[in-house]
């Protein structure tokens, strides 16, 4: 069978996807598992979906349901048809004043809760992945988190939803007449429901627990964390097969329907916080303290092992505490959370009661008060859950090279937390895992624990394989608890599910798959799993790629700040492709997939890679993987490119130049053929060559006629990069000629009686971000060099100040010091020298803090919204930019589709697509409102957005020189 032709006769040719680059990329969740699809697709409706399940039923083809593929435990990972649904299934409404909230299953949580904010309402789930893993997974698996514990969790806190079951049947759970419709439209179903509550509530005891009904037994169970296998409490807390439909889909992990839409209860915004971090001498002390803190109040109560606290403790920002704790310690993160002072008042006298009870680190008082003690700080609150939830990341990047990170998430009866955890910690020692972690949301018995594991011999297989087969009688067993709490059961824990509940409620599980996907093809094997084996079957080997990447643990963090995921490949699925490419080199070199997999990762690898960083933000342990690309890029260059790199990095000015002319003779041709002509024009370029070459822009400004007078007295050096010196003239819809960028900022600087000055010998100096973009790095090396001299000559051996005027090369000059090529630093020892005495001000900061205390301001009556561009979030400009805005307009939007806009240097000339779809949601969002403005502060940032928008985006300063008029 043709699949691709098969899926294309009912989706659009552009949504099947069945070359090898695109399934190796969805091969891998965040798990430990790897199936690699016969075709990714991407529906748009649900007409789809309903194709989609008669055409898996009709050729018995798997179907598997994947938002941000965030799963923990292989649920979104299969060797059926992977249903992608992260594309276009995205959007939202905000309903009874944000007492609720409805949503599509491809949005991301942190999103909802950004939406939210205004009215003080928020979601109740809240995992630590809250800010990547999507909707339609967080209900999918009964998402819960650090605080929500059993009453906020999505089955607590769903209020209705749209189902899609394998029959074709859809229903909306909140229709007024949804019962009636359940009962007639699929009777067989609705009635079978019943008849599984009749189950339920008439079994007696069994025989492992006696003088316990199987209804006691799933009340008792629930009083706790517990997602191993269907939410079998839905039977007791609802009467109608309408809800109890409605929340037994929710923990389902895709095997009984698909959710299209839900509709959620929101919760109130507790912003007032109180939040500390305490530390145990081991972490049986820190257990016996969970319940006391519970007690008291707690929201959160975050216990950390000694190892997790060490892959921690040389983050940014960590507290130098955690470097000079004994082996032994542990350490809780503690924090109260209330809606008036006055409730949080009372939770400080509390906490400090609490505190004069447990065992705390006996010498705490020599480590300070702003080490040990409670805060209520925002920035270091934020500081402290950042690395609480960089703990699975961090590990992951420490682990032995060639293993995988396995996780799981148990729950004990927190009265017997302490001893657990000895338990759990004897079985590491017992199985060789000598580093294994232990932390998790303990206030609700609920413990993650981390190993490094390698499946590459038989005999490391077995040795996982005893270790859960102690690890299943300890927790189900000694303990009565929880092998899964709220990452899924998944195809880990799927083969256990059985010896936790008993054959009896297994067996209302089965039926109940059974019932509502008679076929078995919905994601089938990761809840009800007859293979004994099924955890040890179909794992994931890790290949070596390069140092840049090779600490990823696949988690996915990074890939809702990527600007090509909606186009080709996310940085996760970059890392996955090029180890599956590092496999195929060692074991097929002849392989036909592995010429296939480098053909395309050309384009969707390497030539729609941004380069902007954001993932690295996203990313716990900082991985770049822009750095992987630059690698392959450098890999890639020939003697003869690096040869031609070379002279254009002596002859900068002379390129400078060409480039103005290019520039100013494409704004003729416009004039005479139009925009479409230049574009036509670009095509048949390109096709003669059969190279990439740029395509005109209509949103390309021109280049500046001159410079302003330039001062002899300097308070600083003014340096306009190259970009702004060929493209510094904005476009104007009058006949009047607007003010370069220079010539705007040095007005502003005149206001405020400052003094810019420009060196003369300015030409040809560039801050080398395209030569390092591209993996140029002899070039990048000489124009770095050429550079810093200048700068080293401008300022006064480093007594005055620079100012630079495009943020991408403000953030391209501060970080080149931590640059380095193999074993060599970009920078020598002498350039470094030079650097560490400089002072490099970007416009923004140079705005905000020299500029506006000085001037005038007089706000102008429009509502504007601002694109902080990549490098000013990175360098933490942002907010910084916002105040500025702030203060000089009447209103302030910063898009919450923020994104970058991937023109990325010349990305946007080479591949407009890239920023065309980096752009689109950002964009949809800006023109769905009235603006008098719009506001960056990097002009290839602004050519990409008015692109993009069809607004005229322009830097900061010129709302400045309005407002300070």
């Amino acid at each position: 069978m043709d699949i691709q032709a098969e899926l294309s006769s009912f989706l659009a040719v552009d949504r099947v996807h069945s070359r090898i680059i695109d399934r190796i990329a969805y091969a891998n969740d965040a798990s430990y598992f790897r199936l690699v699809p016969q075709a990714v697709v991407q529906p748009i409706s649900i007409e789809e979906i309903r194709a989609l399940f008669k055409f898996s039923q009709r050729h018995q083809i798997p179907l598997t349901f994947r938002a941000a593929g965030t799963s923990l435990s292989g649920q979104a990972v299969t060797d059926g048809i992977l249903v992608d649904i992260s594309k276009h299934w995205g959007r939202y409404s905000v309903k009874d004043d944000g007492k609720h909230i409805l949503f599509q299953p491809g949005i991301v949580g942190g999103f909802l809760n950004n939406v939210l904010k205004p009215y003080h309402r928020r979601l109740g789930p809240d995992p630590a992945s809250i800010d990547s893993a999507m909707m339609g997974g967080m209900l999918a698996n009964n998402s819960s988190g650090m605080c929500c514990g059993i009453t906020e969790n999505a089955y607590r806190t769903v209020d209705s939803i749209t189902i899609v079951l394998p029959n074709g049947f859809t229903i909306n759970t909140s229709a007024p007449d949804a019962n009636e419709q359940l009962q007639q439209g699929i009777p067989h179903i609705a009635s079978g429901i019943l008849d599984l509550k009749k189950r339920v509530l008439s079994t007696p005891a069994d025989l492992n627990h006696p003088g316990e009904t199987l209804a006691e037994r799933i009340h008792r169970r629930y009083q706790m964390k517990n997602n191993n296998g269907y939410l079998l409490n839905a039977f007791l807390d609802f009467e109608t097969p309408l809800d109890i439909l409605t929340h037994l889909m929710i923990g389902s992990e895709g095997t009984l329907g698909f959710i299209a839409e839900a509709t959620m209860t929101t919760l109130p915004d507790l912003s007032r916080k109180y939040t500390g971090q305490l530390y145990f001498k081991n972490i049986q002390d820190a257990a016996s303290a969970i319940f006391p803190l519970k007690q008291s109040g707690a929201r959160a109560a975050e216990i950390m092992d000694r190892a997790s606290l060490r892959s921690v403790e040389n983050l940014p920002g960590a507290p130098s505490i955690l470097a000079q704790l004994p082996d032994s310690a542990a350490a809780i993160l503690v924090e109260y959370q209330a809606g008036t002072a006055e409730e949080l008042s009372a939770f400080k006298k509390t906490s400090g009661q609490i505190l004069s009870d447990i065992k705390l680190l006996q010498d705490a008082h020599s480590f300070g008060d702003q080490e040990m003690g409670f805060t209520e700080d925002p920035a270091r609150q934020a500081m402290l859950w950042k690395l609480r939830k960089g703990i699975i990341p961090s590990v992951g990047a420490m682990r032995p090279p060639l293993t995988t990170l396995l996780t799981e998430d148990v729950v004990f009866p927190v009265p017997l937390l302490a001893e657990a955890i000895t338990d759990l910690q004897n079985l590491f020692e017992k199985h060789g895992y000598s580093e294994g972690v232990i932390f998790g949301h303990a206030k609700d018995g609920n413990l993650h624990f981390l190993i490094a594991q390698s499946f590459e011999s038989e005999s490391e297989t077995h040795r996982f394989e005893q270790f859960c087969g102690d690890l299943v009688r300890l927790v189900s067993g000694k303990y009565d608890g929880a092998l899964k709490a709220e990452h899924g059961t998944g195809r880990n824990m799927a083969p256990f599910v059985e010896t936790e509940w008993g054959e009896t409620a297994y067996g209302i599980m089965r039926d109940l798959k059974s019932l509502l996907d008679p076929d078995g093809m919905l994601n089938p094997g990761v809840l009800i799993n007859e293979n004994p084996h099924a955890h040890i079957t179909h794992l994931k080997s890790i290949a070596s790629v390069a140092l840049e990447v090779d600490k990823c643990i696949e988690c996915g963090f990074c890939e809702s700040k990527c600007p090509s995921r909606w186009l080709t490949l996310t940085p996760r699925q970059r890392i996955v492709v090029q180890r599956e490419i590092s496999r195929l080199r060692v074991t097929e070199p002849e392989s036909p997939q592995l010429v296939c997999l480098i053909d395309d990762f050309d384009y969707d690898g390497i030539d729609t890679c941004a380069m902007d960083g954001l993932c690295a933000t996203a990313c716990p342990v900082g991985i770049n993987t822009g750095d992987l690309t630059k690698h392959l890029r450098a890999e890639s260059i020939s003697p003869a490119g690096e040869k031609v790199a070379g002279w254009v990095a002596d002859h900068f000015s002379l390129v400078e130049k060409s480039i103005g002319c290019v520039v100013r003779l494409g704004h003729a041709t416009e004039k005479v053929i139009g925009a479409k002509g230049m574009i036509a024009l670009s095509t048949i370029a390109e096709r003669t060559t059969g190279s990439t070459l740029p395509k005109w822009n209509t949103s390309i400004p021109h280049v500046p006629a001159r410079y302003s007078k330039v001062p002899n007295k300097r308070d600083f050096i003014y340096f306009p990069s190259c970009i702004s010196r060929q493209l510094g003239q904005p476009r104007s819809n009058t006949h009047q000629r607007q003010l370069t960028l220079a010539e705007t900022l040095i007005t502003i600087a005149e206001r405020a009686n400052i003094a810019l000055n420009i060196p003369e010998d300015i030409s040809g100096i560039c801050c080398g971000m395209p030569f390092n973009s591209k993996g140029y790095t002899a070039a990048y090396k000489t124009i770095l060099h050429a550079t810093l001299r200048k700068f080293w000559d401008w300022s006064g051996h480093g007594k005055t100040a620079i100012v630079i005027d495009t943020t991408s090369c403000t953030y391209a000059l501060r970080t080149c010091a931590g640059i380095s090529s193999g074993s060599d630093d970009i920078l020598s020892p002498e350039d470094l020298a030079i650097y560490r005495q400089l002072s490099l001000i970007d416009s923004i900061e140079f705005i905000h803090d020299t500029l506006i205390p000085r001037l005038d301001i007089h706000p102008i009556n429009d509502d504007v919204v601002l694109h902080p561009n990549c490098s000013a979030r990175k360098l933490g400009l942002d907010s910084k930019l916002l105040a500025i805005a702030q203060k000089c307009a009447k209103s302030t939007t910063v898009p919450l589709n923020l994104g970058c806009c991937g023109f990325a240097g010349d990305r946007g000339l080479l591949i407009p697509d890239l920023t065309r779809s980096a752009t689109s949601m950002e964009a949809v969002e800006v023109n769905a409102n009235v603006y008098g403005g719009f506001y960056s502060s990097n002009i290839t940032c602004e050519i990409g957005m008015s692109a993009a928008t069809g607004k005229s985006y322009e830097g900061i300063v010129y709302l400045v020189e309005k407002a300070s008029r």
